[in-house]
């Protein structure tokens, strides 16, 4: 529907802009990314029907494959990642948060998401772990083969504050998973991070969770709606990326680059200095 709506906003300016830029976080059909079998193409083909339509850019936020924007290569597609954010929201809300070699790991909640997350083991100077996903391919429930296990490759754990950046929560089932995976290896206080916080099946799984000690916080970006028994759950931290689309808004408006504004290590490298890590 949001689709359809901002296509009637593009009609309606009737060819008379100067420049069409759209600010998509969630990338529509953005999970449908490439073709397994006889699949559409859902991202690939609204992208092409904005290119058509007049758009010049779009700016989306943590892409569940940026590739997609293969199919558009002579139209501007920015994938942001709010990691500067991020790491802004978890310093300002945890107190003993020590993202430094002795006391913090990153890991990958699958093989999928290794890339957001090698980021931020890069720009910490932290040990990376990941797991994968052992599924059944014998079987397919829900038109998906079962995940069997969470498979763990990387350092140990033990005593550890443990950070898991993924870009969707929605049952959050996985993400528990491996929260209680890394308690078995004896991890000290496990944060998840998602770009899109959606909890499509409820949070009494998280509440649950938070009061048996599984996980101890998780931090979510305001790009998408939350709901507000969400916003009032005592292990819910907001990530506020309002200023950091203004900025690109700012930049966009008065024809200059995004270069700057899209690169963090510079604000992280400041940040990090600022709290005495570096």
């Amino acid at each position: 529907d949001h689709y359809q709506d901002l296509k009637r906003i593009i009609q309606a300016a009737g060819g008379k802009a100067h420049r069409i830029n759209i600010i998509m976080p969630s990338l529509y059909g953005g999970r449908q990314h490439r073709r397994n079998y006889r699949e559409s193409l859902d991202c690939a083909v609204a992208l092409q029907e904005l290119q058509t339509m007049g758009v010049s850019n779009i700016l989306t936020f943590d892409a569940h494959d940026p590739r997609v924007q293969n199919a558009v290569p002579l139209m501007g597609l920015d994938n942001i990642i709010p990691s500067y954010q991020v790491l802004k929201a978890m310093f300002k809300n945890l107190s003993d948060f020590r993202p430094d070699k002795d006391h913090f790991m990153i890991i990958s909640p699958d093989e999928g998401a290794i890339n957001r997350n090698m980021y931020y083991a890069s720009v910490l100077g932290v040990n990376l772990g990941m797991f994968y996903k052992r599924r059944d391919y014998s079987t397919i429930i829900d038109g998906r083969n079962p995940i069997v296990a969470h498979e763990y490759m990387g350092n140990d754990v033990a005593g550890k504050d443990v950070f898991i950046a993924d870009d969707i929560i929605s049952s959050g089932e996985s993400m528990l998973d491996i929260a209680v995976e890394l308690k078995k290896r004896k991890a000290n206080k496990i944060y998840c991070y998602a770009t899109y916080p959606i909890f499509t099946n409820g949070l009494e799984s998280f509440n649950k969770a938070y009061a048996d000690g599984i996980i101890d916080g998780v931090f979510g970006t305001n790009l998408t709606y939350r709901t507000p028994e969400l916003l009032s759950s005592p292990w819910f931290y907001e990530v506020d990326c309002s200023k950091y689309i203004a900025y690109f808004i700012a930049s966009l408006n008065h024809d200059k680059s995004i270069s700057q504004v899209i690169d963090p290590h510079t604000k992280i490298e400041a940040l990090l200095k600022k709290y005495g890590i570096k």
